[in-house]
């Protein structure tokens, strides 16, 4: 979805349906590892994995990491609304977006402004 929106993805990571907070920091720390990314997409469609507990590791690597790269969060699924809640209230300036589509949009838009 990044490509056909102009991007160029450099990385996709899937963390599977038993992650917790710390596999979701560890996921961070690897695709951010090499220095030239200049966004993050975290597309969640969690019915397993709950969205509550992945946002609580996008603030924990974020925190943790000093991000200042631009992060675009789209959840659905369990627990959806705790999480946006919990994005929207950190104060860190994370991205979210309602669905793919408009995720991926705004994630090429915002690595272009690195």
């Amino acid at each position: 979805m990044v490509k056909l929106k102009g991007g160029a993805p450099a990385n996709f990571l899937d963390v599977g349906g038993g992650t917790n907070k710390d596999k979701v920091k560890a996921a961070f720390k690897l695709i951010l590892s090499d220095g030239t990314t200049k966004a993050v997409l975290v597309n969640i469609f969690g019915g397993i994995v709950k969205c509550d507990v992945i946002a609580a590791g996008i603030l924990a690597a974020v925190e943790e990491m000093h991000l200042t790269i631009p992060v675009v969060v789209r959840l659905e699924g369990t627990n959806v609304e705790l999480g946006l809640s919990m994005l929207a209230e950190s104060g860190l300036g994370l991205h979210t977006a309602e669905d793919l589509n408009s995720a991926a949009e705004l994630v090429v838009k915002l690595a272009e402004g690195v």
